[in-house]
């Protein structure tokens, strides 16, 4: 009877409860337990499963470059980032109501580790992240016009709850580049949140933006740092650093 109930508890998906259940009949503790108590702990590991499961998933569909999580953000280094602001980042609100985080610095500094701590953070929190290193982006957006597949492409750009465009500034944009980036930003502004890293200061991004045509860059700036807040990250590279090593980029 117990393995048939254990049976019927898989085909119903309730994959937690039914190693629970399993490891309650493999327990003799468990006997001393209430009815009560037993189903309790049954729904806990349910719950527990389905969380840890969405939570793989989600992971595994944000595809960060960085294998990195809030707890591991190495306060020590003096690179002018601030506990309180982090910890207030981590609470997501802004990436529920649609507000941009830009993270500017010199390379070493832990930009994109940074930002794919709050992409993980993120998805604890049971939000859709991307990550995209921009770069890369836009060669796959001349693909997609070229297959027809272009729309496609930015509907998927614009579901995220938070977008991770890693490295602006890295490589010269050209005109069309420059027309994609603003289709990516227009897409989400003030509906999605998006998180921006990049070695220039803003002070430099309109004339990076711009190659002759201030309007796009006027454009894309408005829709970038309109809302957002800033990391404004200074100091010596953490690479090479023993204790910061995993998180220079």
């Amino acid at each position: 009877m117990t393995q048939d109930t254990i049976r019927k508890m898989n085909e119903l998906k309730l994959y937690g409860m039914a190693h629970a259940f399993s490891n309650q009949l493999e327990t003799a503790a468990a006997s001393h337990l209430s009815f009560e108590e037993r189903i309790g702990m049954l729904i806990d590991h349910e719950a527990t499963f389905r969380d840890d499961r969405r939570l793989r998933r989600l992971l595994t569909s944000a595809k960060l470059r960085e294998a990195a999580c809030m707890e591991d953000i190495d306060y020590q280094a003096r690179r002018g980032l601030d506990r309180a602001t982090i910890a207030s980042l981590g609470l997501c609100n802004w990436i529920k109501t649609g507000i941009n985080l830009t993270i500017t610095g010199q390379t070493g500094l832990g930009k994109t580790w940074i930002a794919c701590a709050l992409g993980n953070q993120a998805c604890r929190h049971g939000l859709t992240v991307k990550f995209e290193r921009i770069s890369m982006l836009l060669e796959d957006l001349i693909v997609a016009r070229a297959d027809q597949t272009y729309r496609k492409r930015l509907s998927g750009l614009a579901r995220p709850d938070l977008l991770i465009l890693d490295d602006l500034g890295t490589k010269a944009l050209t005109a069309e580049g420059r027309s994609d980036l603003l289709e990516v930003v227009e897409c989400r502004a003030g509906l999605k949140a998006t998180v921006v890293t990049s070695q220039l200061p803003i002070k430099n991004w309109h004339e990076y933006l711009s190659g002759g045509n201030p309007t796009v860059a006027d454009a894309i700036m408005d829709r970038l740092i309109g809302n957002a807040q800033r990391i404004e990250l200074s100091g010596e590279s953490l690479r090479g650093g023993r204790r910061s090593q995993a998180q220079a980029g």
